[in-house]
C-alpha cells in the first residue's frame, strides 16, 4: 500500500523536478507533488511525497526531516488521509475549532437555518411563524381535551 508523506515549509519558488531531485537518495518514490496557488502559480509552501511502504516512508522522514532545501528547514510527515465529501470537511472544521465558533454558524447556514439562532435566541424562523402558531394551538387544544 502506497504512502504520502506531507512535505512541509517549502520555499515559494520550488519546482516539482527540484523536490524530486532532492528526495533521489531517498529511493524509488511513486509521485512527487508540488501544491501551487491557483492564481499565481507558485508553491503554497507545502508538497506531497508518495512512496511504496511503511517502511520507506519511516526512513525517508528520519533521514530528510529537519534538513534544508533551498535555505528553508523542511517538516516531514506521514500525510493525514483525505476527509471525501461534505460531512468530511464539516466534521474536520468543527473538530480543529472545538465544535464551536464560526465553523457551528457556517454549517447551520449550509443548513437553511437563520444566522439569528447563532445569538443565542430561541426565535422562530419568520417564514413559518404563522404555521407554527397554528401548530401549537392545535397542540394546546389535544392536551386540553385529553
Amino acid at each position: 500500500m502506497s504512502i504520502r508523506l506531507y512535505v512541509g515549509n517549502l520555499p515559494k519558488d520550488v519546482e516539482r523536478q527540484e523536490l524530486q531531485d532532492f528526495f533521489q537518495d531517498a529511493g524509488e518514490m511513486l509521485s512527487v507533488k508540488v501544491i501551487t496557488d491557483r492564481k499565481t502559480g507558485k508553491c503554497r509552501g507545502f508538497g506531497f511525497v508518495t512512496v511504496k511502504n511503511d517502511e520507506q516512508a519511516d526512513s525517508i522522514i528520519e533521514a530528510y526531516n529537519g534538513k534544508e532545501f533551498k535555505d528553508s528547514e523542511i517538516k516531514i510527515e506521514k500525510a493525514l488521509p483525505r476527509k471525501k465529501g461534505k460531512e468530511g470537511s464539516e466534521a474536520a472544521a468543527s473538530s480543529s475549532s472545538g465544535g464551536g465558533g464560526k465553523s457551528s454558524r457556517r454549517s447551520n447556514r449550509s443548513r437553511g437555518g437563520s444566522s439569528s439562532s447563532d445569538s443565542g435566541s430561541a426565535q422562530p424562523d419568520p417564514r413559518w411563524a404563522d404555521e407554527l402558531a397554528k401548530l401549537k394551538q392545535m397542540l394546546a387544544t389535544q392536551t386540553s381535551n385529553s
